[in-house]
């Protein structure tokens, strides 16, 4: 969002009161939020009080000098740095720009001048933020199911590798939940994918209510999901699943025509065996939830690496 310039605050550091002044009210004049101060400290003093946008600063100061200044504002603010200098200083533009400034401006300063330098600044300034806000979004983007806004599958593959990683280093209990709705392709077929997709959502919002901080949730594909549960031995998964299950029962769906539809969930439970293959966990995970469709669904099975055979009922 753009900052409009009433909510832009500029602050102007310079020991001459006359020349401080001067530019004080120029550039409130041209409708920005505009302070003045003396020196570097003082500067510095009220930037830990108060946010500002850009800061504009004298080389030259009574104790610190504006360089040094600068160096600061840009180590522990968010503010982009002006810095004048007069025509007899020896300073570079290079060298105030490698120490963190945004310009470089000769004095005796032109209003008009610095008013466009500070225009410039804050536009870089948005635009970079701009740029920021996108990358995230991107990143973002790349990792979450654009639906659901859980996880997506290529999230689950990279965070279940962190998480074995980290069983095989501490020996804490890592368990595994696969869900697959039931009878999904039905309700598609019945009430329309717009519909379908509803449920989607709505299930992905019951899976994260009934998760802890440090849970993860994923969708699989399709109307499959996984939760990785850290720090989770098996009997506590198989809680977890069945709160999940028990949840989803109790909703009721309206796709139409008054009618309240009851959708159910089938789920695989597992916990990870010492040095075991990735793809075999998954695997078991996933055979656990098709025990649950064979004996009729709505239910949670789990499976146990001595004997993936039998669930645990």
């Amino acid at each position: 969002m753009v900052r409009s310039k009433a909510n832009t605050r500029v602050l102007i550091v310079d020991d001459d009161e006359a020349v401080r002044n001067t530019m004080n009210e120029y550039i409130l004049t041209a409708g920005y939020n505009s302070e003045a101060v003396s020196c570097a400290e003082e500067a510095l003093e009220i930037i830990q009080k108060d946010e500002f946008q850009v800061i504009i600063t004298d080389i030259i100061l009574p104790a610190m000098g504006g360089l040094e200044l600068t160096k600061s504002i840009r180590k522990n603010k968010d503010a982009d740095v002006i810095v004048m200098t007069g025509y007899g200083d020896e300073y570079s533009y290079e060298e105030a720009i490698n120490i963190g400034a945004s310009d470089f401006v000769i004095k005796p300063v032109r209003l008009e001048e610095l008013l466009l330098r500070l225009k410039r600044v804050l536009k870089e300034r948005e635009l970079t933020k701009e740029r920021v806000r996108m990358m995230e979004k991107l990143q973002k983007l790349a990792v979450t199911d654009g639906l659901t806004k859980l996880y997506n599958s290529r999230s689950f593959y990279s965070q279940l590798e962190t998480e074995v990683d980290r069983f095989n280093r501490y020996r804490h209990p890592l368990a595994l939940l696969l869900l697959d709705l039931d009878h999904f392709k039905d309700y598609n077929d019945n009430y329309g994918h717009l519909e379908g997709d509803k449920v989607l959502v709505r299930f992905s919002q019951i899976i994260k209510s009934c998760l802890r901080t440090n849970d993860s949730a994923y969708r699989y594909g399709g109307e499959e999901f996984t939760v990785i549960l850290p720090e989770t031995a098996g009997a506590e998964a198989r809680t977890v699943a069945q709160r999940i299950r028990s949840a989803l029962e109790a909703e009721r769906f309206s796709p139409g025509n008054g009618q309240e539809v009851q959708i159910t969930i089938s789920i695989g439970v597992t916990e990870y065996h010492s040095k075991e293959e990735l793809s075999t966990f998954i695997q078991r995970a996933d055979k656990a939830m098709y025990v649950s469709k064979q004996n009729g669904r709505n239910r949670v099975s789990m499976l146990h690496a001595a004997d993936s055979q039998k669930p645990n009922k």
